[in-house]
This record gives C-alpha cells, structure tokens and sequence, in this order.
C-alpha cells in the first residue's frame, strides 16, 4: 500500500519539480533578454557628441571613436586640452533603469588637462538634452558616476563616486553639501577592466555597485548647485527633480576605453509603484 502510493507521490515531485526548473529557466532568460547593448561595437551613431568650446556633433579630434569593438577616448589630435571637456550621449532618455558599464583607464593624462582629471572619468545620467547646450557650456546639467583610477601610490581612491553638476542629491537624509560623495570601493590600479553599476529609480534612489559591491547610495536628484557653467538660464530650475534624462560617457583629459554599455529598462517597476 505504501508503495504503490509513493510512486505516483514521487512523480507529482518530478513533475513540478522540472515544470519549476523550466519556469525559471524561461524567467531567467526572459531577464538576459530585457538587456540591451546602447553600444554597437561599430559605431557611434546612436550617440551624441558634444564638447566644450564646439557645437553639437562636433567630434572635436576624433575624441570619441571605436576600434577594437570598443569605445576609445583619445587626445592626440588635440594640442593642448583647452577645457574641451566632452561628452558622448545615447540619443534615447530613461527614467528607471540598471546600466553596466565597463571600464579601463590607459594612457597619460593630456597636456594642459587639470592634474584633477587623471584617471578620472565617469558616466553623467538624468542629463539635459545635449541640443539644449550652449557652445561654451562646459559640464551638463546632470548627475556623475564619477570613475577615478588608483595612482599607484598606496593611496585610497575609491572609484564609484558622486559628483554633481547643476545638480544635488540627498544623502543620509539631507541634501548634500559636496560636490561629489565618495564611495566605500577598493582603489583599482593600473589598466585593470571595472565593471560600474547604476541602478536609477527615477526620481528617488540611486545605487552604485562596483565589481559586485553596493558602494553608494542616495536619493532625490535635483537641479541645484554649481560647478556647471554657460549654460542656458532657463534649463537650470533649481530645487526640479530630476526624474529621467540622458546617459553620457565622459571625456575629459584622461584617455579611457569602454568595452561595454548595456542597459535594462526598469520601466515596470515605476508601473508597479503608481498601481500600489
């Protein structure tokens, strides 16, 4: 009696036990395919270019280009740097997303670029509009990942950091007072590849993860504060959430590759938050 009820008992187990695994194997590859590569390893068509001192699209220098399936910030067209900070957008704004970004710093810094910018770059996001920036406009309205590479000399230099250009953010509670908000990374030397992560609900939290390790959070992105300058009056409202905007990879005296830029839209989450 035992027995002949155990067999149909253990095959029930089988059954929904591989429906299961096949269920979640299908969610699993549903989550790979909501992943989309922003760069084509090609080209840079999807992007905007806009560098300080020159208009929209000018790719001053061939500062942004792809070879080797990456893409590479270089300076050897330039001279002297000249403030010509610069910044490649991807053409579509997001409000609720995760973003990976993988980095490398090479090279020396260029001649004439503020000793601050070695080994220093990031990824701004909730920017302006790239066509809302005037000419002599050198930082846009946003907010930075900011990436910074170990010197090689002992020191720490967490990478994963906050900066804010015309904006500010609330931190432990408060509005922030800094410029930028460091992160508990390790310091990374050399031309090691980092993997960045950026999880941007909307207008509230925002999560930086380095290699794996959650290093900084924070929360309410706003227009506010300084360091961003020629711009055009009426694109700095300050004390605006900022809700969604462009991500941009940043150029600015320190020569750097990125080998990958994908994104999965969180979209859903922001749906499910207004039903609650």
């Amino acid at each position: 009696m035992k027995t002949n009820l155990l067999a149909p008992i253990l095959c029930c187990i089988i059954f929904f036990g591989c429906s299961t695994t096949k269920r979640q194997s299908q969610e699993a590859k549903t989550d790979q395919d909501r992943w989309i590569s922003l760069f084509n390893k090609k080209d840079i068509k999807d992007w905007f270019v806009k560098i300080h001192h020159h208009g929209i699209d000018e790719n001053f220098g061939n500062t942004f280009r792809v070879e080797d399936g990456m893409v590479k910030v270089r300076y050897d067209q330039y001279g002297d740097f000249n403030d010509q900070f610069g910044h490649l957008y991807y053409k579509v704004p997001y409000s609720y997303y995760h973003l990976v970004v993988e980095y490398r710093f090479v090279g020396e810094l260029q001649k004439g670029a503020p000793s601050y910018t070695l080994r220093n770059s990031g990824v701004m996001f909730h920017s302006q509009d790239p066509r809302t920036m005037l000419k002599e406009q050198d930082w846009p309205i946003s907010v930075e990942m900011q990436f910074l590479g170990g010197l090689g000399d002992g020191k720490p230099r967490p990478t994963g950091n906050m900066c804010s250009p015309g904006t500010n953010v609330v931190y432990q509670g408060k509005l922030a007072d800094a410029h930028c908000l460091n992160s508990s990374s390790k310091t990374y030397d050399g031309d090691q590849w980092v993997r960045a992560e950026l999880i941007v609900l909307g207008d509230s939290l925002i999560t930086h993860i380095i290699n794996g390790d959650t290093v900084l959070q924070y929360s309410k992105p706003q227009i506010g504060g300084g360091v961003a300058n020629g711009y055009d009056p009426k694109m700095k409202i300050d004390g605006k959430l900022l809700s969604s905007g462009y991500i941009a990879l940043q150029s600015e005296g320190q020569p750097i590759d990125f080998r990958k830029v994908e994104l999965k839209d969180l979209s859903a989450l922001k749906e499910k938050a207004k039903r609650r």
